[in-house]
Protein backbone atom coordinates (compact mmCIF):
# COMPACT_ATOMS: atom_id res chain seq x y z
CA UNK A 1 0.00 0.00 0.00
CA UNK A 2 1.26 3.42 -0.82
CA UNK A 3 1.17 6.45 1.49
CA UNK A 4 -1.87 8.05 -0.21
CA UNK A 5 -4.06 4.98 0.31
CA UNK A 6 -3.06 4.73 3.97
CA UNK A 7 -3.79 8.43 4.48
CA UNK A 8 -7.22 8.13 2.85
CA UNK A 9 -8.11 5.06 4.92
CA UNK A 10 -6.96 6.85 8.10
CA UNK A 11 -9.03 9.96 7.31
CA UNK A 12 -12.12 7.85 6.59
CA UNK A 13 -11.65 5.90 9.83
CA UNK A 14 -11.27 9.10 11.87
CA UNK A 15 -14.34 10.58 10.15
CA UNK A 16 -16.43 7.47 10.90
CA UNK A 17 -15.23 7.53 14.51
CA UNK A 18 -16.29 11.16 15.04
CA UNK A 19 -19.57 10.59 13.19
CA UNK A 20 -20.30 7.69 15.53
CA UNK A 21 -19.52 9.81 18.60
CA UNK A 22 -21.74 12.60 17.30
CA UNK A 23 -24.66 10.23 16.68
CA UNK A 24 -24.23 8.45 20.03
CA UNK A 25 -24.12 11.60 22.16
CA UNK A 26 -26.85 13.30 20.12
CA UNK A 27 -29.28 10.44 20.66
CA UNK A 28 -28.25 10.16 24.32
CA UNK A 29 -28.90 13.84 24.99
CA UNK A 30 -32.22 13.70 23.15
CA UNK A 31 -33.45 10.74 25.19
CA UNK A 32 -32.22 12.16 28.52
CA UNK A 33 -33.83 15.57 28.12
CA UNK A 34 -36.95 14.72 26.11
CA UNK A 35 -39.30 14.86 29.10
CA UNK A 36 -37.79 18.13 30.26
CA UNK A 37 -38.34 19.70 26.83
CA UNK A 38 -41.92 18.51 26.57
CA UNK A 39 -44.28 20.32 28.86
CA UNK A 40 -48.02 20.07 29.38
CA UNK A 41 -49.98 23.19 30.25
CA UNK A 42 -52.78 23.14 32.79
CA UNK A 43 -55.48 25.60 33.86
CA UNK A 44 -56.83 25.08 37.35
CA UNK A 45 -60.63 25.00 37.34
CA UNK A 46 -60.73 26.00 40.99
CA UNK A 47 -58.28 28.94 41.32
CA UNK A 48 -57.62 29.84 37.61
CA UNK A 49 -53.85 29.33 37.90
CA UNK A 50 -52.03 28.46 34.68
CA UNK A 51 -49.10 26.09 35.31
CA UNK A 52 -47.04 23.48 33.47
CA UNK A 53 -45.57 20.07 34.18
CA UNK A 54 -42.68 18.22 32.54
CA UNK A 55 -43.54 15.27 30.35
CA UNK A 56 -47.02 14.48 29.10
CA UNK A 57 -49.19 13.72 32.10
CA UNK A 58 -52.95 13.63 31.54
CA UNK A 59 -53.72 15.06 34.97
CA UNK A 60 -51.68 17.06 37.46
CA UNK A 61 -52.38 18.68 40.81
CA UNK A 62 -52.43 22.46 41.05
CA UNK A 63 -49.44 23.76 43.04
CA UNK A 64 -51.58 26.46 44.66
CA UNK A 65 -54.77 24.69 45.73
CA UNK A 66 -54.10 20.97 45.08
CA UNK A 67 -57.05 20.49 42.70
CA UNK A 68 -56.35 17.85 40.03
CA UNK A 69 -56.79 19.20 36.50
CA UNK A 70 -56.65 17.79 32.97
CA UNK A 71 -54.09 19.29 30.59
CA UNK A 72 -55.16 21.89 28.04
CA UNK A 73 -55.77 20.76 24.49
CA UNK A 74 -55.19 23.19 21.64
Amino acid sequence: MDLTTVAVIYCIAVGIFFLGLWLFYGRREFSLFEDARRKSTFLCAKCDLIYSAAGRPEEWKCPRCGHENAHLRY
